[in-house]
């Protein structure tokens, strides 16, 4: 797929910014801010995938992207600022985004857990200088029903993605294409 221009990246940050809100994307979250953000979805990931606390501590490391607005309106995309977590400690601070083009309208938010399962993804995602979901790795979006103990899956691909909101798990969404990016704070 052909990477957007300049001039379309910029429009998307106008409908972006126009659909958010003024407090939305404009200005960039410290990293306190974005920590304690982090510690709430970890903290609302193991209540609501049963043993979700234990299958953390088994990850190698751990993406948490808080609040991802993704919005559209003919052009479309999407924002957030995330940690990654090696043990309980914040290392790094990063962004996604994503653009698309299509009929689309609305926006919603929502929450993204990348779970590092392997040693070797995970040090070839730190050692990316933009790291792109189903080009630089392939991200399995986990979804299983309702009473499933997330240890007892077998997962093949070496990065788990976890898509929630207010409700829990969602299913149908994929960061194929979404660009991580490391921020220098």
């Amino acid at each position: 797929m052909k990477q957007p221009t300049t001039s379309y990246l910029a429009l998307l940050l106008v409908v972006l910014a126009a659909l958010v809100g003024p407090a939305g994307i404009a200005s960039a979250a410290s990293t306190q801010e974005i920590d304690t953000k982090v510690d709430g979805v970890l903290a609302e990931f193991g209540k609501k995938i049963p043993e979700g606390h234990e299958f953390l501590a088994k990850a190698r490391g751990v993406l948490v992207f808080p609040e991802v607005i993704k919005a559209g309106l003919g052009i479309g995309g999407e924002y957030g600022e995330g940690a990654l977590r090696i043990g309980d400690k914040s290392v790094a601070y990063y962004n996604i985004a994503s653009a698309s083009f299509g009929f689309q309208i609305g926006a919603q938010s929502y929450s993204i857990v990348m779970v590092f399962l392997t040693d070797d993804a995970l040090k070839k995602f730190r050692e990316s200088k933009g790291w792109e979901a189903g080009v630089d790795g392939s991200v399995a979006i986990a979804e299983w029903g309702a009473g499933k103990d997330i240890n007892t899956e077998n997962f093949k691909d070496p990065i788990v993605g976890f898509v929630l909101n207010n409700k829990g798990l969602m299913a149908g969404v994929s960061i194929e294409g979404s660009k991580i990016t490391r921020l220098e704070r």
